[in-house]
């Protein structure tokens, strides 16, 4: 891949009948980057290399750093490859080049982060030998970190949905966005979603932003009741989750451009308007994207001139608050359901400590997915009278944040499974604790003081 950059070896040994680099340098915009173990295998399937990843977005870098320029930035590092677990650094490396920018990043649970700001080609590919795959910021510039300047659609389906319904859903996120005067740009997700992003002015403050994204969700929701919902809590969700706390402060999501962590190398991609209806996330990848654009050019140029008002969304707010509904979904106030019961030797169950109309139990907790979904199969075994029973989105697979890295947890939703037939909360099939080795840090106190308020 040409690109304005150089590259040297430094090192290396004897491997298969060629020299395998132990450490790169590779000369971007008159700034050295060094890249260790560049022939390190990132995608198996693929054969793609960390070197490889660097080239790739040096050939993407304009449109690349149009979604990430000047934003602080979360770090999800995928040191061993896809194929590895990955883990969160909200923190910037203090061994880094003296050109790598930060900013201090204050979250809303009182912990405070100098997090990495990309402005220049050279950054990403610094970020790349950190094990960066993927790139997400934050809907806020360093400039002005009180102030958010973008406004996030996740658009998420629930188990068993279809991608069809997912673009159907995004039609008519665009026809609301239109009718409050703002502009919509989508993107793949790289996964199973789609995203609509709307640049904003930078006026309104990270509540407001969460507040005018749920009053567009609830639009959407009343717009096609039976194909999207805005429901918060997952098991009372159905057809594709508008997800407006992707605006909440501490969030970040991916870019456009970013490479995603799936064997066939999917990449996050804008799209014009007129593609949605068609396009299949499939045919987004990193052999497919960069003569995407260099044919068809990028199409969120001109995000950064499109930015809008949120007053429109807001002042629906303030009518939908006047009408009784909440600024976050809550149960209706007839009947809050019940704490689920723990699992035996457990302080909370598959609701933790709040209520719920749905019966619920918890089935595993573990490090892995592999590991959480190995335990749910030993359940189905247990109980093959009842697992028939459940539809797709009643098996409800958390991905859940640690400190640093993702545990994962197994809930089932019994509504389907007559209450003579449903089994009680047992022990869980798999037990693993995400916060063990943390509860006695010396930090942990002080966290928790914060936390406490």
């Amino acid at each position: 891949m040409a690109g304005a950059y150089g590259r040297r070896c430094v090192g290396g040994d004897g491997q298969n009948g060629r020299v395998a680099a132990k450490r790169t340098v590779v000369e971007i915009g008159g700034r050295e980057v060094s890249i260790s173990n560049p022939d390190k295998v990132f995608f198996p399937g693929l054969g793609l290399t960390k070197l490889d990843l660097v080239h790739w977005y040096q050939r993407l870098a304009g449109p690349v750093l149009i979604g990430l320029r000047g934003r602080p930035m979360g770090l999800k590092r995928y040191v061993d490859g896809i194929e590895g677990e990955p883990f969160y650094q909200k923190r910037a490396p203090k061994n880094r080049p003296p050109w790598i920018e930060t900013a201090q990043f204050r979250y809303p649970s009182g912990g405070v982060a100098d997090e990495v700001v990309v402005r220049h080609p050279a950054d990403l590919a610094w970020l790349v030998n950190l094990g960066c795959i993927d790139f997400h910021p934050h809907p806020v510039r360093a400039e002005d970190l009180a102030h958010p300047d973008e406004l996030r659609i996740d658009l998420d389906p629930n188990p068993g949905v279809g991608w069809p319904q997912v673009r159907e859903v995004a039609m008519v996120v665009r026809d609301v966005l239109v009718e409050c005067g703002l502009v919509g740009w989508p993107k793949t997700s790289g996964s199973r979603g789609l995203h609509i992003l709307v640049r904003i002015q930078p006026l309104w403050t990270f509540t407001e932003l969460r507040r005018a994204a749920l009053t567009l969700a609830r639009l959407v929701e009343q717009r096609v009741p039976h194909l999207a919902t805005s429901r918060w809590w997952k098991e009372e969700r159905h057809g594709v989750f508008v997800d407006y706390n992707q605006n909440a402060k501490d969030r970040t999501q991916c870019s456009a451009y970013s490479i995603r962590p799936t064997p066939d190398g999917r990449v996050s991609t804008p799209l014009r308007w007129e593609e949605v209806p068609t396009c299949d996330p499939a045919d987004f990848t990193v052999a497919t994207v960069p003569q995407r654009v260099a044919t068809l050019g990028d199409p969120a140029e001109g995000i950064d001139e499109a930015a809008g008002s949120l007053e429109t969304l807001l002042r629906i707010a303030e009518e939908h608050r006047a009408a009784g509904l909440p600024d976050a979904p809550a149960p209706p106030a007839g009947d809050r359901g019940q704490v689920a019961a723990p699992a035996p030797g457990k302080s909370s169950g598959a609701t933790g400590r709040r209520r719920s109309t749905m019966p619920l139990i918890e089935v595993a907790r573990a490090a892995t997915k592999a590991e959480a979904l190995a335990g749910l199969d030993r359940w189905k075994a247990r109980h093959p009278e009842v697992w028939p029973l459940l539809a797709a989105d009643d098996v409800l697979v958390d991905a859940m944040r640690g400190r640093s890295s993702l545990w994962y947890r197994v809930r089932l939703n019994l509504r389907h499974v007559p209450p003579e037939l449903r089994p009680p909360q047992e022990a869980l099939e798999v037990d693993y604790d995400p916060f063990a080795a943390w509860r006695n840090h010396p930090d942990a106190e002080a966290w928790r003081s914060r936390r406490r308020g």
